[in-house]
């Protein structure tokens, strides 16, 4: 027998749960039980969480009622920004009929066939064909298999090595976290897994020494290049790569780097894997980041913009010579997740792409937000404690450093000391900035107002200024 509906009083009490109590209290409830992803929990144990409650536009707050302009998109995903009704009635709809069902056993949903159609069309023309999962890591795990039973069913079993980049990210599942090139999530759990090599990154402020820029690409893209002579042609499965490297601290390639890349793939019979997990859905002015730098790649991971956050969906685009192999000469592909094509994420997604073309978001990006705020956060660049500021679309960065013109950073002492610092300052002014060591990024929604980036770029600015300061109390820069 079917529950009765909850009264009115009832669902009152259910839509407030998040702020039915006091801050103190959540916080202490939180502490005792809730273990949170990429944190030291006996910092957070003594230090406690923010809570925060609600969201709208580019702004968001907390249980205390401070606004903060959310710099980081959520975590690089809200690309249409907080509290879009639009898709939460999408969902709801979506629920009221089909909330969710399996698509084993030779079933499917309506909603996922008409995301995995408007993918299709998003996309460039090798892209036919949609494999689902929730998250960005298990969109990352996928194309593992996928690739090496590729190979194995063209009769090269041989061709399982998968190369990535130093400081790259895909994800933090076993097979993400190996994928991706950091070594702090290297150490914990025996990882990378095997056949799994990584090459160096293009990251000319750190590591181009006294190389252009323009010198520098070519240098670091052809490192894979190394990487193919040595290793073998025949055992390599697949390159991956982020057009841009987001967690790995906004990370733009030189001019040179990618047209470098493709040279060296040309005509090569390795597969390349565009991880457009951060990129994707109109974050750098494009569809995708593979549009914007004119990349074609054999497959793509995207996950975050594809819902902007609002419910957790991934997908792969798998090119047709792939695809259509696998179809033709492949048995079971012993592979894939609960939720894979969940018709109410689908939905939600479905909803998220008609805004992000209704409203323009990115041509917008290309030619209006991006640039505006572009200009201004380059400015930033004139700060004693700024080595360099960069941007791309609406992903930028501000490099800090201890003594101007050096791109040293030693006089920090310990690596992500000073970013630290300025992340929490930055969180104290009403802005959300991420450190990436001692590197601050952003990637706020792409309806950022004009009125936001200046507010975004000031409170930056007072940011470095306080944070200026406190590096000269504890002798870590100089006048």
């Amino acid at each position: 027998m079917r529950a009765p509906e909850p009264g009115a009083e009832e669902m009152a009490t259910m839509n407030q749960i998040s702020n039915r109590y006091p801050t103190a209290e959540l916080k202490e409830k939180d502490a005792a039980h809730y273990l949170h992803p990429f944190t030291d929990y006996k910092a957070l144990s003594a230090e406690k969480a923010r809570v925060i409650v609600g969201a709208d536009g580019c702004w968001l707050t907390d249980s205390d009622g401070n606004r903060m302009l959310d710099g980081m998109a959520g975590l690089w995903c809200t690309n249409v920004g907080h509290g879009r009704m639009e898709i939460a009635e999408a969902a709801f709809e979506q629920m009221k009929e089909l909330a969710y069902y399996n698509s084993f056993f030779k079933t499917t949903n309506a909603p996922a066939i008409l995301l995995a159609e408007k993918l299709a069309a998003l996309s460039q023309p090798q892209f036919n064909h949609i494999f689902y999962a929730s998250s960005g890591s298990e969109a990352n795990d996928t194309v593992v298999r996928l690739v090496r039973w590729y190979w194995s069913l063209k009769g090269k079993p041989k061709k399982k090595i998968i190369l990535s980049r130093k400081n790259g990210y895909h994800g933090s599942t076993m097979a993400g976290a190996s994928l991706g090139g950091m070594v702090p999530m290297h150490e914990q759990g025996d990882l990378p897994i095997p056949n799994i090599h990584h090459i160096p990154q293009p990251y000319w402020f750190g590591e181009g020494g006294d190389m252009t820029p323009d010198e520098f690409g070519i240098h670091a893209a052809r490192e894979l290049e190394k990487a193919i002579d040595v290793l073998g042609e025949g055992n390599i499965a697949a390159f991956i790569a982020e057009p841009i490297q987001g967690a790995g601290g906004v990370i733009i390639p030189p001019d040179t780097y990618w047209p470098e890349i493709r040279r060296i793939l040309k005509d090569r019979e390795i597969l390349f894997v565009a991880d457009e997990v951060i990129c994707g859905f109109g974050r750098l002015g494009a569809w995708f980041g593979s549009d914007y730098y004119g990349n074609a790649p054999d497959l793509m991971a995207t996950a975050k913009g594809l819902t902007s956050g609002y419910l957790p969906m991934s997908a792969v685009f798998v090119g047709d010579k792939i695809a259509d192999y696998l179809k033709h000469e492949g048995g079971d592909f012993n592979h894939g997740y609960t939720y894979s094509g969940h018709p109410t994420c689908a939905a939600a997604a479905l909803a998220n792409l008609a805004i992000i073309e209704r409203e323009g978001l990115v041509d917008r990006v290309r030619d209006d937000i991006g640039p505006y705020l572009k200009a201004r956060w380059l400015t930033l660049a004139d700060h004693p404690l700024v080595g360099e500021a960069r941007m791309t679309g609406l992903m930028g960065a501000l490099e800090l450093v201890p003594s101007k013109p050096s791109r040293s950073k030693a006089l920090f002492g310990e690596v992500g000391s000073a970013g630290t610092i300025c992340r929490d300052i930055s969180f104290r002014n009403g802005l959300v900035m991420r450190a990436v060591r001692d590197t601050m990024i952003i990637a706020p929604p792409l309806v950022l107002t004009h009125a936001d980036a200046d507010e975004l770029v000031a409170r930056a600015r007072k940011t470095l200024d306080e944070t200026w300061v406190e590096l000269k109390k504890q002798g870590k820069v100089t006048a």
